[in-house]
């Protein structure tokens, strides 16, 4: 037995080693497997983590973390290990002798315990990637300049606004005077002309206050110029709001300067400190109640006067022009003696004064007037937005409108939204015709009576509580708006008593979850507005409103004047029949406008292949469409189209145009309305189709690896481009490359850009030249940036072309 117990110990020992090891090869497929899934879960991950910090990025101007940055790339990084690992065990299995046994045990033992690891690794990785936050918000910058255009006869105000500034004596000035005159003219030039030029104080924050306050607001305005995080105070209630602020002001010096007031505002409510505790700190604010400067208590106040008829006259002749102004001797001799007798009339020193009301964006302004009926006469959607569009740039025009700040929006002086709800409400003899309210907190019932004879209701920002719960009756109402509320369903019964509901817009509700199906009984409903909402499905009897003519999504077929169609969904999309949707789609006859979301090869093989759909969709979205490689785009056909978008199309190679027979003649025959593409993970190798887009404006490429070249030379590249004398990118305003290892051009040879302002190139590292020569961009670029390093190590032709560019750089 002495002799056995030894040799029983050694065999064990071996089994057990030897049984490890055949563990690696017994169970090899079944690893490969596991580790394929896995890592789908893990590229998955990395796709939501990556949409998480572009919705940031782009929303909370913030800066993706290191540790996410870092994390992205090492799942790239594992993800090109185990495709490696994945492909030799693909081979490893097909050599199995019989279909069991592994040809070389040596070589499958080695590459089972590699899989065996990289599982563990692959899990850990995954483990990592559920992070609280993904982006830290960017410091601001002490002042933020405010667009102001060409300002007449405020110099001598602006000056003497500055002496009193730099009195240490004065801390608070109160601006007055009449609407219209020029209050937030002055401040804007205060803000951009004196504190943008100073630097001793830490920070100015301007906060248009307006009617009614909202305490919560002002603090968040603040809060956002703030260098604190937002889980110290999102969420948070106004006292605790007013603590956070309080703290961090005390350490700086301030300026706020608080535009259009109305009533008093309790500064120590909001958070801010007393300013005699601050040596340092102002608080200006304009109002147009001199009354308001009192309740204020401000140190010092000015009156803002009307234009002098000299000044008046010389922004008149500004506006003008002095074509109009030489076409007739006797103008101007009228226009003086028109200045010289209307003693009360007073100008604005810039085109519109001092209130704007809230921007809309354009497009959804024109739907609601389609909605209205304001456009009846065009049978065509297209027809009707255009001249849509011809109204606003006339009312700009004659500066009842103005350009937003932002593309794409417009602004109205509070003077001219007065005088348009006055006049919609029968000169004010019917006063209570049209609503509008704005951040109201908590609408009571007994407020509500008075809206019973109400024709138009509007409510932003504005929570739908008791005031609204009982059945209203709303029994003239032919407009209901009601938008950017918390609200997650309408109360049972709330359309009950409203028989002329034209227009309904329930829009950017992000909690509305569900329907009350009392809405299929409003038989006069035209518009129905559904985008931004949390709505899945429609109810089926939405089909008994024969006539709507604008809608979000489904019930098609039965909608026979429907004229536009709204369907675009991100990735979370459940439940969307595309074919029988396109297919509905296709037998509406006054149909002329559909923006919609494709998932699936069969869908986008209907739209390439009809003529109707490519005539009407402007808005197309390409979304995943696994085992989709090639989209073979119909030149001739697809002229409406305005913008396009691919996301996450993984099996996507390349966009190939069908010249059809506009070969030739490719001018006439181009998508002459595309303005806007965005790409996002595809497999395009180069966009050279982008050649037949002429009025492209916007162009975002984001996470696509395989990408080489912007245009590149194909068949039909170069040989195209100078045969048609195309112009590339004559109106592209942003260019925007993002996570493109492989970008090494985007175009050869150097392009003018005569209306590119932003450039922004990010993970690109092989990008080593721009194509920018000293002829390009030379009056519209305003930004190009990118990391610091790419910067320095870009190609220049000489040293005197970096010079020029450099000052545009921002990292």
């Amino acid at each position: 037995m002495d002799c056995v117990s030894p040799i029983l110990d050694v065999a064990t020992r071996l089994w057990d080693c030897t049984a490890r090891r055949v563990v690696y090869i017994r169970e090899l497929e079944e690893n490969l497997n596991s580790l394929k899934s896995l890592t789908e879960e893990l590229s998955n991950l990395s796709k939501d983590v990556m949409v998480r910090v572009e919705r940031e990025e782009e929303l909370q101007q913030s800066r993706h973390t290191h540790e996410v940055d870092g994390w992205l790339r090492a799942v790239q990084v594992m993800e090109a290990e185990v495709e490696e690992i994945l492909q030799n065990g693909r081979q490893e299995i097909q050599q199995k002798c019989l279909g069991t046994c592994p040809k070389n045990c040596r070589s499958s033992y080695r590459l089972g315990k590699i899989v065996s690891r990289k599982i563990d690794a692959v899990t850990e990785l995954k483990g990592k990637g559920h992070f609280d936050f993904v982006a830290h918000r960017l410091p601001c910058a002490p002042v933020d300049e405010m667009p102001m255009g060409k300002t007449v006869g405020l110099d001598l105000m602006f000056e003497k606004v500055r002496r009193c500034l730099e009195d240490e004596q004065v801390r608070s000035i109160g601006l007055y005077g009449i609407g219209g005159v020029g209050k937030t003219t002055l401040l804007q030039k205060i803000n951009n002309e004196y504190f943008g030029k100073r630097n001793d104080f830490d920070v100015v924050i301007w906060i248009v206050v307006s009617k009614p306050i909202n305490i919560g607001n002002i603090q968040d305005v603040i809060l956002n110029k703030l260098p604190t995080p937002d889980d110290k105070w999102k969420n948070r209630s106004k006292e605790e709001k007013a603590v956070e602020i309080c703290k961090l002001l005390k350490a700086k010096n301030f300026v706020i300067l608080l535009d259009d007031m109305w009533e008093r505002l309790d500064l120590w409510e909001v958070g801010i400190p007393h300013l005699s505790d601050q040596t340092k700190s102002r608080v200006v604010l304009t109002t147009r109640s001199e009354r308001v400067c009192d309740e204020m208590e401000v140190h010092e106040r000015m009156r803002v006067e009307c234009l002098t008829p000299g000044e008046a006259f010389s922004l008149f002749c500004d506006k003008v022009g002095e074509n109009i102004l030489n076409s007739h001797p006797d103008i101007k001799g009228l226009l003086r003696l028109l200045l010289k007798n209307v003693k009360d009339c007073h100008l604005p020193s810039s085109s519109l004064g001092d209130q704007w009301l809230a921007g809309k964006l354009l497009g959804k302004l024109i739907d609601l007037w389609i909605g209205e009926g304001f456009l009846n006469k065009f049978a065509d959607i297209y027809e009707a937005r255009n001249q849509g569009e011809e109204i606003i740039r006339s009312l700009k025009l004659a500066c009842l409108l103005e350009c937003g700040v932002s593309k794409g929006t417009c602004k109205m002086h509070d003077v001219m939204r007065d005088m348009a709800l006055w006049l919609s409400c029968d000169y004010g003899e019917e006063r209570h015709k049209s609503f509008v309210l704005d951040h109201v907190q908590w609408i009571e019932a007994y407020e509500t009576v008075k809206w019973k004879e109400a024709q138009r209701i509007s409510l932003w920002h504005s929570n739908i509580n008791e005031g609204l719960s009982l059945s209203p009756r709303f029994l003239n109402l032919q407009t209901l708006i009601l938008r950017n509320s918390n609200m997650k369903s309408l109360p049972i019964g709330f359309f009950q008593f409203m028989p002329v509901i034209r227009v309904l817009d329930l829009s950017n509700n992000a909690n509305l979850v569900e329907l009350p199906l009392e809405i299929c009984k409003l038989e006069s409903l035209e518009y129905l507005n559904l985008t931004l909402t949390s709505i899945k499905r429609m109810p089926i009897e939405l089909k008994n409103l024969t006539k709507l003519r604008l809608i979000p999504s489904n019930v098609i077929s039965c909608l026979p004047n429907l004229q536009m169609f709204r369907m675009l969904h991100s990735l979370d999309i459940v439940e969307y029949d595309e074919v029988g949707v396109l297919q509905e789609l296709e037998c509406l006859e006054y149909l002329s406008w559909i923006s919609i979301t494709l998932l699936t090869v069969p869908a986008v093989q209907i739209y390439l292949t009809s003529l109707m759909l490519q005539k009407c969709v402007r808005d197309l979205f390409l979304t995943t469409c696994p085992g989709l490689k090639v989209v073979e785009l119909p030149l001739s056909t697809l002229e409406t189209l305005t913008v396009l978008r691919f996301l996450y199309c993984n099996d996507l190679e390349r966009v190939k145009i069908n010249m059809g027979l506009s070969r030739g003649h490719i001018s006439n025959s181009n998508f002459h309305n595309l303005v806007k593409v965005f790409i996002h993970g595809c497999r395009f190798l180069d966009l050279t189709w982008l050649i037949y887009a002429p009025s492209l404006e916007v162009l975002l490429v984001y996470n696509s690896l395989e990408m080489e070249e912007i245009i590149g030379s194909d068949e039909y590249g170069d040989s195209e481009i100078d045969q048609q004398n195309l112009s590339i990118f004559s109106r592209l305003v942003v260019l925007s490359l993002h996570g493109l290892p492989n970008l090494k051009s985007i175009y050869k040879r150097p392009l003018p850009f005569p209306s590119l302002k932003e450039i922004l190139v990010v993970g690109c590292p092989n990008l080593r030249k721009l194509p920018l020569n000293s002829n390009s961009v030379t009056n519209t670029l305003k930004e190009i940036a990118g990391h610091p390093t790419w910067w320095e190590e870009l190609e220049w032709e000489d040293d005197n072309l970096k010079g020029i560019f450099t000052p545009y750089f921002k990292t």
